[in-house]
């Protein structure tokens, strides 16, 4: 299952249904700052590392026959502490009416790109009204986007805001899980502690596509040895500009 195939219903229901039939004909781009870091360290020997990512983003996504291809490319600079490279990242889906989705390309190591994120990129109209009626927070389970570990949580309504003049709707989540076993980007490590994701999203009104995101995934736990190990990832996407040649 894709991270952005979320288990439980209410969380499928809110999050993961694109509405196909209200997007404009043509392409239409959104370009966004993309931010984060990569915070790794093992109390007892000595062990830090510090990983940061700046860079910037763009969107395109397309309305198809009976589906709505998204194409998210990053170019962005990684600082290590030792060296500043240059990079880019890509990432491509495919989406149905149902929500079903079809990874066409995912060259995003670092999970910069914003079709790579625990939120869906586009909701559709029945969805951000429901949405917008939220009163008070609802639980939901969905697997964490780097590990795979199921996560439980709830997802909460924000005030809305206005973002480059446009206005946005916000939700908040927090979710909490075990995890047991290894991690993607340091298979040679494995650790028994537990996950923890917390973050928002804002949605245009307009469109309802993703505009804004902040995530911070934190892992805690024992590794080899009874050392503790504490590991965490922050992600922030903003929103630069936008070109909507379709309409």
């Amino acid at each position: 299952m894709s991270p952005r195939q979320l288990a439980g219903s209410l969380w499928c229901s809110f999050l993961l249904v694109i509405a196909v039939a209200a997007l404009p004909a043509g392409a239409q781009t959104q370009v966004y700052s993309v931010a984060g870091s990569d915070m790794f360290s093992i109390a007892g020997r000595q062990v830090e590392s510090l990983i940061t990512y700046d860079g910037t983003q763009e969107l395109t996504f397309t309305p198809l026959a009976r589906a709505t291809r998204f194409h998210a490319v990053v170019r962005y600079r990684k600082n290590d502490g030792n060296a500043k490279t240059g990079a880019h990242a890509a990432f491509a889906l495919t989406m149905l009416p149902s929500g079903d989705v079809t990874d066409e390309q995912n060259a995003d190591p670092d999970y910069l790109t914003i079709l790579n994120q625990p939120f869906s990129v586009q909701l559709d109209r029945p969805t951000m009204h429901d949405l917008h009626g939220l009163v008070q927070p609802v639980p939901f389970d969905f697997p964490s986007p780097m590990t795979g570990a199921p996560l439980h949580g709830t997802l909460r309504r924000l005030l809305d805001e206005t973002m480059g003049g446009v206005r946005v709707l916000g939700i908040g989540f927090s979710a909490r899980g075990p995890l047991e076993g290894t991690l993607p980007d340091r298979p040679s490590i494995a650790v028994s502690g537990t996950i923890t994701m917390n973050g928002t999203a804002y949605y245009a009104y307009s469109n309802a596509l993703l505009l804004a995101l902040d995530a911070t995934l934190m892992i805690e736990g024992k590794v080899a040895g009874n050392d503790t190990v504490t590991i965490r990832y922050k992600r922030s996407i903003r929103p630069l500009a936008a070109s909507d040649p379709g309409r």
